[in-house]
């Protein structure tokens, strides 16, 4: 599924490249309120940052837009677990530092510096760090705290562009499971809001 994925994606960039009529490349950064769905425990979301660079290569309207950041998401778990006939409150917190490859198609409609753009595709997430922490009653109750090195992702959002500035706002929804247990299900979804400076 993620070859699929990442080759029509990547041929589509190819050919855009190769009709392309324009070329930008820009910083960006901003913030994440991001959480990991489960089937196990009611979640919060967290604040997270990201930084990194843009490009964005098309025409007049098409445009695809290549992504490398880096950025941390993460969540706190709050369950009720039965211990021995009694409940008993636990909680558990997990953050990551990753960096984020989204390749994503969009267009774009306006004047030259005043125009909207619409914009969706895959992301692929590697996690650079883990730090987590779990109640006694989790570590005895789950095993979800061992999670996989990388996570594939969709994001879809709108942005505006006012000269040489951007504003994204995204949602990305997590499509695989970032945890190595057999037994439960974590996908991380996040909004994102970034501001962005056109270098080139």
């Amino acid at each position: 599924m993620k070859k699929i994925i990442f080759s029509i994606v990547f041929l589509t960039l190819g050919w855009v490249t190769s009709k392309a009529q324009t070329f930008n490349l820009g910083v960006k950064a901003g913030v994440n309120l991001a959480k990991l769905n489960a089937d196990f425990a009611s979640e919060e979301n967290r604040l997270g940052y990201q930084i990194g660079a843009w490009a964005r290569i098309g025409g007049a309207s098409f445009y695809v837009q290549p992504e490398a950041y880096i950025g941390s998401k993460g969540n706190k778990f709050i369950s009720i677990q039965q211990d021995n006939g009694n409940e008993v409150s636990a909680e558990g917190k997990v953050k990551f530092t990753t960096l984020d490859i989204p390749v994503l198609l969009g267009t774009k409609f306006g004047a030259k510096n005043l125009n909207f753009r619409l914009m969706a595709g895959p992301v692929i997430s590697f996690v650079l760090d883990e730090n987590s922490s779990f109640s006694s009653a989790y570590q005895q109750a789950t095993d979800f705290s061992n999670y996989k090195n990388q996570a594939l992702g969709l994001q879809a959002g709108a942005g505006v562009d006012v000269g040489s500035i951007s504003v994204d706002l995204r949602y990305e929804a997590g499509l695989s499971n970032i945890s190595k247990s057999e037994k439960y299900t974590q996908k991380p979804n996040l909004f994102q809001l970034s501001l962005g400076f056109k270098i080139l």
